[in-house]
């Protein structure tokens, strides 16, 4: 039916089955990223729960990880406002700000890729429907020149235009399903995410009450860049 199908029905197809290879291609890849940054996460949540400072846990977290990005983002604004040690409110409200930023960079990162199925998912069906029509005007323009109305004549034209629209609904029902599963599995990453920087603020509140004890008993507490960044 494929090679007996018209240059724009055949073209169709070929888009079609194009799109499905995409779609199972970014399944498998995204499905794998996601695996290894779930698993990352949990780590790196494990690891800061163990942690007493922001320094403790940027020693013993990894370097590439989300949670040391979100453990440097902290300890750069800590180092900002050392001249304002006193201002604890002011720099849990900066940090957190600062926190919000990454994990939303994070969540967009996440979710690169994701947005080409939603499109296969929304046009293969119609792109499927033209190839359709498409191969039915065709098949009946044959009929008119040959002036022949049997069933003989008919289908083979039909039948060619329909396997477009079956192979429109096989690159779309994939697409779909496999959006909201990745979207589901993005939701998690995301959450986990969004604990980690709980986790990086309740080190940061930590911090700041140690400092603010030291202060309290004449004890002077230097801040470097090294000692906030965990470096």
């Amino acid at each position: 039916m494929f090679a007996g199908a018209g240059p724009v029905v055949r073209g169709v197809m070929i888009l079609l089955a194009l799109a499905c290879l995409l779609t199972w291609t970014i399944f498998i890849a995204k499905s794998v990223e996601l695996l290894r940054t779930r698993r990352a996460l949990s780590l790196a949540a494990r690891q800061m729960e163990q942690a007493n400072s922001l320094e403790q846990a940027g020693e013993i977290t990894c370097q590439k990880s989300v949670a040391h990005t979100l453990l440097m983002a902290a300890g750069a604004e800590r180092m900002r406002s050392h001249d304002i040690p006193e201002d604890r409110d002011g720099i849990k409200e900066r940090t957190v700000l600062h926190l919000e930023r990454l994990e939303a960079a994070e969540g967009r990162r996440l979710m690169r890729g994701t947005g080409l199925l939603a499109t296969i998912g929304a046009t293969a069906p119609f792109i499927g429907l033209f190839g359709t029509v498409w191969g039915i005007m065709t098949a009946f323009t044959g009929i008119a020149a040959s002036k022949a109305t049997s069933l003989a004549v008919v289908a083979p034209g039909i039948a060619e235009a329909l396997l477009a629209t079956a192979l429109g609904l096989v690159a779309a029902i994939p697409a779909v399903v496999i959006y909201n599963l990745l979207a589901r599995q993005t939701a998690g990453c995301r959450a986990q995410v969004a604990d980690l920087t709980a986790l990086v603020m309740r080190l940061v509140s930590r911090d700041l009450s140690h400092m603010q004890a030291l202060t309290a008993r004449g004890q002077v507490v230097h801040l470097t860049p090294s000692r906030l960044a965990g470096e």
